[in-house]
């Protein structure tokens, strides 16, 4: 058994960040539609300004930002 480590730019804020795949929140990219992932920081960034518009937060899945087992991909 392993483990399987993804990493990609935010789409938020452009740092490198690691991510379960499956669970990552991610968001449509404007231009090309292709879901891309958004990093911890940008989602807690965002989250008040979601409420304040009334949106709900953005709540990552458990494990979203940890390396996925290879027996979930």
């Amino acid at each position: 058994m392993g483990y399987f480590i993804v990493t990609s730019s935010c789409f938020g804020c452009g740092r490198l960040f690691s991510f379960h795949p499956h669970k990552v929140p991610s968001l449509p990219h404007p231009t090309t539609g292709e879901r891309v992932p958004v990093c911890l920081a940008c989602v807690e960034h965002v989250n008040p300004m979601r409420a304040k518009n009334g949106l709900p937060p953005i709540v990552p899945l458990p494990g979203a930002y940890d390396p996925a087992d290879e027996s979930e991909l």
